[in-house]
Formats: C-alpha cells, structure tokens, sequence
C-alpha cells in the first residue's frame, strides 16, 4: 500500500447492525453487501460468530460469508469471541478473523464473557488451529484492542494493562493488534499517543488499524491523527451505524460516505465510489426503515466538480 492510499473497512454487516432492533433479512443483507463491494470496499466485517440468542441479528452469518466469498477483489472479515467462533469461520472460509479483547476487564466479562487470562488463552488456540492450516487456507488472525481509550464501565484504563494486551495477543499468535476507541472516548492526542505507545511495545507492523467511534464528533479528527501517525486501515459504517451493546452509551461508527470524502478530498485514494456509496445507503434505508443514518456529505452532497468514481478522470 502506498503512502498516499489507505484501505476502509466497513463493519456496518456486523458493528452496525448488531445495535440495531430490526434484523435484516438474509436476501437483504446480501444485496447491501454486494452494493458496497460494487462501491470499491475492499474489506467488510460481514458478520460474527457469536450466539444467536444473544445476537439474532448475526444469525446467518455463515451464509453470508460464503455469499460474500462469491464477489471478487474482496476480503471477507468476521468478528469472533472465542475458539468455536473461529472454527467457524474457517469452515466457511473467511479471510480474516477478529478476536476482541477488552482492555476493560469489566468489559471484557461482560461483552464475551471472558477475563483477560480467558480470551488470551482463546487467542493461543485460535492461532494453533490457523497455524494448522495450509498456508493458502490460513485467515489473517487480527486481536482488537476494544475499550482502549476508555471504558463506560471502568473509565480510563493504565497504559499497562493496554501495553500487556497487546503484547500478550502477539506472543499468543496474532497477525497484528487493532486500537478500537469503543465508547468514543479518544480524541487526537490521545489517538497518537496510544498509537505510538503499542508500536512501542509491539513494533509499527502489528499495529496498521484503528476501529474510532464519533460519539462525541471526533471521529475524523482522530482518524486524521491516526492517519498522520501512519495507520492505513480504518473501520467505519456506512451511515454511522453501529454501537456496542454492552457498552452503555457507546454510539456510532465514523460514516464511512464521509470518512471516504475527507480522504478523497486530501488525495488520499481509498478506490472507493461516493456515487456508489450513496446507491449502497438507498438500500440500507430501504432494508431498515425504523433506523435513523448519519452523515454530512450524504445530506449535503458532493461539491460541484468533485470526482467520486476513483477511476474516473477530470477533463478540462
């Protein structure tokens, strides 16, 4: 990836949809899927392996992940808890699997039901049954740091228990470690100096992606800030969707229309289509009535002469 580019991962399938009251059919799921892949969107959380009576929305995420594997130039991402949900996701092919640890103990126990000690001793047995696997058949194993910047539940955590974290998901056998500002505490200065205190314990190529909330309004000036510390892969939701149920008041994903606009608009290329996205939300909209989509750029529109379609030239 070069310097100027970055990749958006949209975890609207899986962060956005687990926060909201109205389950998305299959058929309609597939369709907004297929949309935002069309869009340019090179990786989507399509889903979790988590139980369906906890979270009937992530019912059919197995369908969904085989569905989603059909479309091309598309790497297909599945958040799981624990070792099962990670057999799972294997058996039907994802590319990349998350395991969220909570540096909020609390948290932690809450949302999977695990202590720090449980969901490292997951992370070990997730890696030895991927390293199992042949080369060509292995997901990307990514540990997400989750209530990094503050916890509802705890408030700020120590920089030692999130340093040892992260170390401890790496000597487990994670790929890499992801920063998520689950409860929308961050803001710039804090982005970078948790960015730049990880690395430091883990080395600046375990830790390539942040996972930021705009609970507050500053979803893109933390992006930017990770941006500017050299981080290359942001999650958003198409429309804000998203949340954490298990975090009180944790509102809101960064919309991914506008995240993709800030970055176009600085000539950061992202591959992705503004027109298309918008074509992406008319489906969602359409799919769930009841929720209510976020956005500037899509209630304002593009400026007059900006390019959305990445591939498209401006003639004079």
């Amino acid at each position: 990836m070069s310097a100027n580019e970055v990749c958006i991962s949209e975890v609207g399938p899986r962060d956005g949809l687990q926060n909201c009251t109205t389950i998305m059919s299959t058929a309609d799921k597939v369709r907004w899927i297929s949309a935002l892949a069309k869009a340019g969107l090179s990786e989507i959380e399509v889903g979790s392996f988590v139980s369906p009576k906890l979270l009937p929305q992530m019912a059919d995420t197995a369908e969904i992940v085989a569905s989603s594997r059909e479309l091309e130039n598309l790497e297909v991402a599945v958040l799981v808890p624990n070792l099962k949900g990670a057999q799972l996701a294997i058996e039907v092919g994802a590319d990349k699997i998350t395991l969220p640890l909570s540096v909020s103990e609390t948290h932690s126990v809450r949302n999977i039901r695990r202590t720090h000690e449980q969901v490292i001793e997951e992370a070990r047995n997730i890696a030895d049954l991927i390293s199992s696997l042949p080369a060509e058949k292995r997901p990307h194993f990514e540990g997400s740091l989750s209530t990094a910047f503050g916890c509802t539940l705890e408030g700020m955590i120590p920089d030692r228990v999130i340093l040892r974290c992260a170390e401890q998901l790496m000597e487990a056998g994670c790929d890499e470690v992801g920063l998520s500002d689950t409860t929308g505490y961050g803001d710039p200065r804090s982005i970078k100096r948790l960015i730049r205190s990880v690395r430091g314990v883990v080395g600046a190529d375990a830790v390539k992606g942040v996972h930021l909330h705009n609970t507050r309004g500053l979803g893109l000036a933390n992006a930017l800030a990770a941006l500017e510390e050299g981080i290359t892969t942001f999650d958003s939701s198409l429309g804000g969707l998203g949340g954490c149920p298990t975090a009180p008041g944790a509102s809101g994903n960064i919309v991914t229309e506008d995240l993709v606009f800030m970055f176009e608009s600085m000539g950061i290329k992202t591959g992705i289509s503004i027109d298309a996205l918008f074509e992406a939300r008319k489906i969602l909209a359409e799919a769930l009535p009841g929720e209510e989509l976020y956005g500037f750029v899509p209630n304002a529109g593009l400026p007059l002469g900006f390019a959305s379609d990445p591939v498209a030239e401006v003639t004079a």
